[in-house]
């Protein structure tokens, strides 16, 4: 027989859940109002009232060269740090899986780095990366200005990629060693009695399996590079050289707080939400139903 908790007072689960609404509206949903309201208004830089425009915030969007420079440009750091990411931490937990003497405490090393803040990770990968200092200083004396981000906009995306691609190796290794070791070993043994090698195994039986796993990480990376990589670009790179590292939600900030156009970026704000919230309904209505095995 099934046994609910009770309360003697209907008041005392609504005063117990009370702490979590306040934070929830004070940091979610209050904000998301205000941008809301915001994006269909015309918002006086240093107060003084609001002018309902409509759409025109969005429609100086949709035309606006600079933004979907910045959409673009989103979009190819989204795509490469996920890739990378993904691939790096997959090749890692293939390995760590197989017992070797010694790997246990190499398990733990790899999540650590999930740990470090953004910041941190892009003052250390801004200093790897610096043309006028360490390994890339030789490189210049040898081919000059072979290696320049701060004048180069490729240059300045791939350091930005490898950065945000280390960041997130060690969320997906942990997800991806779950994944493996949840895959029954009756079925690589079997395999291995086959003749079947290391290669072929990896191949065959664990990276299919791995399937569900691979689409959950490469939705939560898009959706992390897309939201979360602010400190990452602030740091290393500010958005240039020519705009050439100008994400989506740094240009948010950019024209927010610098430029002070708070209705073009409570827009971008809508605009970036509303594809977070496309982005997870993907993944619990088409990945997380249909990626299954019977």
């Amino acid at each position: 027989m099934e046994r609910r908790a009770t309360f003697r007072s209907p008041l005392l689960p609504w005063l117990l859940v009370l702490p979590q609404l306040l934070i929830i509206f004070v940091f979610f949903y209050w904000p998301t109002g205000e941008a809301f309201l915001w994006g269909f208004t015309l918002e006086q830089p240093w107060g003084g009232g609001r002018t309902w425009v409509g759409m025109q915030n969005f429609l100086e969007l949709v035309t606006s060269p600079q933004y979907w420079n910045s959409v673009r440009v989103s979009i190819v750091y989204a795509v490469g740090t996920s890739v990378v990411a993904i691939g790096i931490s997959l090749v890692l937990a293939l390995f760590i899986d197989r017992e070797i003497k010694g790997s246990k405490p190499w398990r733990i090393a790899m999540i650590w780095p999930y740990a470090v803040a953004a910041p941190a990770i892009g003052m250390i990968f801004r200093f790897v990366f610096d043309a006028r200092a360490g390994i890339f200083s030789v490189l210049n004396q040898m081919m000059p200005g072979s290696w320049d981000p701060t004048l180069n906009p490729a240059h300045a995306m791939g350091m930005l990629i490898l950065a945000g691609s280390w960041q997130l190796v060690s969320y997906n290794f942990v997800f991806f060693l779950a994944g493996l070791q949840s895959i029954p070993k009756s079925l690589t043994e079997a395999a291995a009695m086959d003749g079947a090698g290391p290669v072929r195994r990896m191949r065959d039986i664990q990276i299919p399996l791995l399937a569900p796993t691979f689409f959950f990480l490469l939705v939560i990376n898009l959706t992390d590079s897309f939201t979360n990589s602010f400190g990452l670009v602030d740091i290393m790179t500010q958005g240039g050289p020519a705009r050439g590292t100008e994400i989506m939600v740094y240009k948010i900030y950019a024209d927010g707080f610098k430029g002070l156009d708070y209705s073009g970026a409570a827009a971008q704000s809508i605009i970036l939400m509303i594809l977070v919230v496309l982005l997870t309904i993907i993944q619990f209505r088409f990945v997380e139903r249909k990626m299954h095995y019977r």
